[in-house]
């Protein structure tokens, strides 16, 4: 190299990558500012398709399966919850499909998608007819889009600090001990299914656990015993008269009216949009793509073991 080549000032970033950098941010940008109604307020974005900067690959649509209620307060809830989704994940495709009651139902969200790549991610908190049949019926009556459903959101670490951020807002003390008079009741819907009954039974022993000890009893609105009434009845024949109802449903409605308004003492809010409940839809997306890649490499991989074997028999 010459002496004028090499005293020749160099590029920090080529044009073309410069221009790249632009359209990128441009595409946040605009993504960002379809958010905003033309008065300042947020708009409700359940139907927005994010179209990807130019040369990016697009990461399958989130669309986020609320069972739905006739309570106003479940839609903006709901809502609410997926917008802070998409802050965690600007330019991620997020969608809302319901299984009943409200619109869009599910079969219709999935239809607007057309074809490509989806993640359900059902805001159901254990494994139940709807996880096991409604949903998959749905995602099989939409075959020209490649679905993948998701785990439920729990039991899992982040659904139970999201119960412990409720308690506390509600007023529950800190200080309480499993020694005392305390006892919190995990009030879930309920179900027949044995697997979701195991699954309530399961946050509440890992709510047991935040709490430092103090005893967590579920008990449910419908199709499973006891009740919250019955729950706090048994408690309180075991001395344990400090009692708070941590509500177990995902956004407001009849059951969560009713577990509440059954409550000896302090009756938490339901888990909605609190920050955990998002990081947590997020990770049940991101895990059931890391799941899929790997059943597909599984595949691949004993594809060619079989072909290798046919090859040389």
């Amino acid at each position: 190299m010459t002496e004028s080549a090499s005293a020749q000032p160099r590029e920090s970033l080529p044009l073309d990558s410069t221009a790249q950098l632009l359209t990128r941010i441009t595409a946040q940008l605009g993504t960002q500012l379809s958010h905003v109604s033309l008065n300042g307020t947020r708009r409700p974005p359940m139907h927005r398709t994010i179209r990807p900067a130019p040369g990016t690959a697009t990461a399958p649509a989130l669309v986020a399966v609320a069972h739905g209620s006739r309570d106003p307060q479940a839609l903006r809830t709901v809502v609410k919850l997926l917008d802070r989704v998409r802050e965690l994940r600007p330019g991620l495709d997020v969608r809302l499909g319901h299984i009943e009651l409200n619109e869009p139902l599910l079969p219709s969200t999935l239809t607007g998608l057309g074809s490509g790549d989806a993640v359900l991610v059902p805001l159901l908190l254990g494994r139940g007819h709807h996880v096991k049949h409604d949903i998959p019926a749905a995602a099989a009556a939409a075959p020209a889009l490649r679905t993948t459903i998701a785990a439920p959101l729990g039991p899992h670490p982040l659904l139970v600090e999201a119960l412990y951020g409720r308690l506390l807002e509600a007023g529950r003390p800190t200080e309480e001990t499993a020694s005392g008079s305390s006892a919190v009741i995990l009030a879930a819907a309920g179900s027949r299914d044995p697997d979701s009954a195991a699954d309530t039974r399961r946050t509440a022993r890992m709510l047991s656990e935040r709490l430092g000890g103090v005893p967590v009893v579920p008990a449910y609105a419908s199709a499973a015993d006891p009740t919250v009434s019955a729950a706090a009845r048994a408690l309180a024949a075991r001395g344990r008269h400090r009692i708070a109802v941590a509500s177990y449903f995902t956004a407001p409605g009849r059951f969560a009216t009713a577990a509440a308004a059954a409550a000896p003492g302090i009756a938490a809010a339901p888990l909605g949009a609190h920050p955990a409940m998002a990081r947590l839809i997020l990770h049940r997306y991101d895990r059931a793509l890391a799941d899929q890649a790997r059943s597909g490499a599984r595949e691949a991989h004993e594809s060619a073991v079989n072909g290798a074997l046919l090859a040389s028999a």
